[in-house]
């Protein structure tokens, strides 16, 4: 994802959701309830950005109890730009787990001029994130998960103790809300919001694991949706091993679109050698802690380490800056050049953590450090039962069938151990879509997503069925909207005018752009929950 969020995310790198809710062993079902009365919002200018203006939106901490405990969801506001052609509020999640919307909101960089001067532009962190009720761990705890391979039943064992620690930590740190910060409580959560803007029907654009939260909306309120675009779509209907599995399938089709693209490319640090071959040996040599880390060279790369540079170099993508990394890599180059420097190619170290986590919420007489962690919100969507290391192994070997230079993504290893204690029932088990009733919902997704890829976006428009609209995108990356003028015209054209593209709309790629210098290299920017590929 290329929208980022500098505090939540770095705390993560340096570890490397009105009506009852539904049974938590049954998908949630169309809410009959009536729409939610106005809040008034208090708006003040953002201490961040007084160009935008911040409030607070109250919510029940259980939705279930709504007369019970309360929590307030942090929300910022960017007015349109031209108030006489205004449409309305468009509401964001921009994902993670553990993306502000707050942050999002405020930057705006990758949203059209016409979107801007047409839509009050508004974000909000989403219960478990930065200024609303954040997931609070220990660090020590967080950091302790250096490697999350499990080798033997005697480490599943460890495992399985250290997701109940985890667990057990961040719930008592966190208070009542660790455990309503689902997708499901979310949504409802969005529709508050919507009612506190003073807005009839929601228009909403959820990337990646914000369009989970979108999905959700569409089953509780379909008659409450004005347009709903899902960006990099999330599949909630896989069970542990499909979801792992194919979410492998994705990173493996990313390396082979770079393998490819590097033998048409005569800029390409690595063009004319094989790429493959270079890879295992990488790979091998990881095994024995022989690969340097260019920006850390006193701490050996593992295989987890490399996997995740070439996982995280797909979004984007930024194969120029990955093929001078593999290149600097094979040959022990004491001085790599600094494009491939700036791309983060492991987790930092356990200090690194600490000074990042300086700033995380915690209770003045806690002497222990915490930090916001929001991966533990997975948890609360995916229920992942592994029973034992045979299992686990199985669901390894198979990963490494379909994905043989990749395996496992890392993120994946993260999430089966911090969720290997999560207790049944969760609150939004995996079911298919049941939407009924409502708009067209627009879907968008790029043929070569390395984390939620095209498969999952073709199987979420047909449980949505006749209402869904899938816009392909030819090309590569994760977070498609922004990429190309037919995308950003196709999208903006739904959300201003309704005017939903025609079945088997398409747009074409647009291509790598040129390697960059070490003049114009930006600064390396932390990503957040599954960007991190940790």
């Amino acid at each position: 994802m290329r929208r980022t969020v500098p505090l939540l995310a770095a705390a993560l790198v340096a570890l490397l959701a009105l009506s009852p809710p539904a049974p938590a062993s049954a998908a949630p079902q169309k809410s009959t309830a009536p729409q939610a009365p106005a809040q008034a919002i208090t708006w003040t200018p953002c201490v961040r950005n007084p160009t935008a203006e911040c409030g607070k939106v109250t919510v029940p901490v259980d939705w279930n109890d709504p007369g019970g405990p309360t929590i307030d969801l942090a929300v910022a506001r960017r007015k349109a730009a031209d108030p006489d052609a205004r449409v309305g509020s468009l509401l964001l999640h921009p994902g993670g787990p553990g993306s502000s919307g707050i942050s999002y909101a405020l930057s705006l960089n990758d949203f059209s001029p016409e979107l801007k001067r047409r839509f009050d532009i508004v974000g909000f962190d989403p219960r478990g994130v930065g200024e609303s009720s954040p997931v609070v761990c220990s660090l020590k705890l967080v950091v302790e998960l250096q490697d999350p391979l499990i080798k033997s039943q005697a480490e599943f064992d460890s495992m399985l103790d250290y997701s109940r620690r985890l667990r057990e930590d961040c719930r008592a740190r966190t208070g009542p809300v660790f455990d309503h910060i689902d997708s499901v409580s979310v949504a409802r959560d969005l529709d508050a919001i919507r009612a506190a803007l003073g807005e009839e029907k929601v228009t909403f654009y959820g990337l990646s694991y914000g369009s989970l939260v979108g999905q959700m909306y569409a089953e509780l309120f379909p008659n409450r949706i004005r347009a709903l675009v899902l960006d990099s779509n999330e599949d909630h209907s896989l069970r542990t091993g499909p979801y792992l599995y194919e979410w492998a399938s994705f990173a493996q089709d990313s390396f082979d679109e770079f393998v490819k693209w590097c033998g048409a490319e005569a800029r390409c640090a690595l063009y004319g050698r094989d790429i493959r071959a270079l890879w295992t040996r990488l790979l091998e040599r990881a095994d024995r802690g022989e690969v340097r880390n260019p920006s850390s060279p006193a701490r050996p790369l593992t295989r987890q380490d490399l996997i995740r540079s070439v996982f995280r170099a797909g979004y984007v993508p930024t194969w120029y800056d990955l093929a001078t990394l593999l290149a600097a890599l094979d040959a022990n180059a004491p001085n790599p050049p600094a494009s491939a420097s700036r791309l983060p190619a492991a987790t930092p170290t356990a200090p690194e953590a600490q000074t990042a986590a300086q700033t995380a919420t915690q209770p003045a007489a806690d002497p222990e450090p915490a930090l916001s962690y929001a991966l533990p919100i997975f948890c609360k969507d995916f229920r992942w039962p592994i029973r034992d290391y045979r299992e686990y192994t199985k669901h390894l070997r198979r990963a490494q069938a379909v994905a043989p230079d990749m395996g496992i993504v890392p993120t994946s290893l993260t999430l089966v151990a911090i969720c290997l204690s999560e207790p049944d029932p969760i609150p939004n088990p995996q079911h298919r879509l049941k939407v009924k009733n409502g708009p067209p919902l627009l879907l968008v997704n790029g043929l070569h997503d390395p984390s939620t890829g095209y498969a999952w976006a073709v199987n979420v428009a047909a449980q949505i069925g006749k209402r869904a609209r899938l816009l392909t995108y030819e090309g590569w990356g994760h977070d498609i909207y922004g990429r190309s003028d037919c995308i950003n015209s196709t999208v903006d054209d739904y959300l201003i005018a309704l005017k939903a593209p025609a079945r088997g709309a398409r747009c074409p790629a647009v291509p790598i752009g040129p390697p960059r210098t070490a003049a114009d290299q930006p600064a390396p920017t932390p990503l957040t929950g599954f960007e991190t590929g940790r």
